[in-house]
């Protein structure tokens, strides 16, 4: 079982690789054809591979973009790293396994209690003296589709880590300004339905990898629910919210809020899960020196996945 799981993890990392030299070679040719269309200098970076670029524009055939935008290439299936991670997202609901890190306080465990209320089909567990290890393989083995694990400082939660599974990605969150259901005053109860999403202004590359994954922690709701959760970006800080609405004269709509309530701050994005962080692949990383660019906005900015961002694979 343990040589199929390596076996299958580097197949697909060979896949993942694959994809990223052809999207790279793709841009290159796109920014040199957009140079040549408007009559301007081609970058310095991109004129020693130019004529061996152009030469190939000449003979470029949409076909093949137009196949695997349908998922028609190569016998039918789409070469995308993102259908082998979420290839059943709709068609099954995730199941999510929390947990803590060692020695949790009580109030890291009530917390993971409200988060675990959050998420449909999610349980808990307490995290024991098990190793990341053993806890990463019975959840493949129990068919998991993301596993979340929860720290603090202090005994004020501080930090997410979210892990799909079987393959990827690990996304490592920032976790700020928390106010449990317990702090707020005149709480509702919390709803069993299946919620609908709310994801507000995430529009880079990166801030749609980051909704992605934090969509497919849901399962599809039904049209009915009355169970709604919304995920702000402002500034690169991801405002978690949580309610319920009804109807009120004349179709008004009366939102009642259940929490918790917290900020999430994505520092780091892995190719890899919990238990091979080792050899995983950094796909993105906040770097310190990032933080000088007081005006970027990584999330919400279309460049904001730029190249010199992107660790070497």
């Amino acid at each position: 079982m343990l040589r199929r799981q390596a076996r299958l993890r580097r197949e697909y990392l060979y896949r993942k690789a694959i994809e990223d030299k052809k999207k790279a070679i793709q841009e290159k040719k796109d920014r040199i054809k957009q140079s040549l269309e408007s009559g301007s200098l081609i970058d310095t970076n991109l004129r020693k591979q130019a004529l061996k670029l152009v030469d190939n524009l000449q003979w470029e055939d949409e076909g093949p973009k137009l196949a695997a935008a349908i998922g028609t290439e190569e016998g039918g299936t789409c070469l995308n790293h993102e259908d082998d991670e979420y290839r059943w997202a709709g068609a099954f609901d995730p199941k999510i396994m929390i947990t803590t890190s060692r020695d949790p306080s009580s109030r890291l465990k009530m917390f993971a209690k409200e988060v675990r209320l959050i998420f449909p089909n999610a349980q808990r567990m307490n995290r024991g003296n098990y190793e990341m290890k053993q806890l990463i393989h019975a959840c493949r083995a129990n068919n998991v589709t993301d596993f979340i694990v929860l720290h603090e400082h202090r005994g004020i939660p501080d930090n997410m880590v979210i892990c799909h599974l079987p393959y990827g990605p690990t996304a490592y969150f920032n976790l700020s300004d928390v106010t449990m259901r317990h702090d707020i005053p005149n709480i509702g109860t919390v709803s069993e339905q299946y919620p609908h999403l709310i994801f507000h202004n995430f529009k880079s590359k990166l801030g749609l990898r980051v909704m992605n994954i934090l969509k497919f922690l849901f399962p599809v709701p039904k049209e009915e629910s009355k169970r709604v959760i919304s995920f702000a970006n402002h500034d690169d800080y991801i405002a978690f919210r949580h309610h319920i609405y009804k109807k009120v004269d004349g179709g008004n709509i009366e939102l009642n809020e259940v929490g918790p309530r917290f900020l999430l701050k994505l520092y780091e994005i892995k190719l890899g899960t919990l238990d091979t962080l080792e050899t995983a692949n950094p796909e993105w990383v906040l770097r310190p020196y990032m933080n000088t660019a007081a005006k970027r906005r990584f999330l919400s900015e279309e460049d904001g996945w730029a190249q010199d961002e992107i660790m070497d694979k």
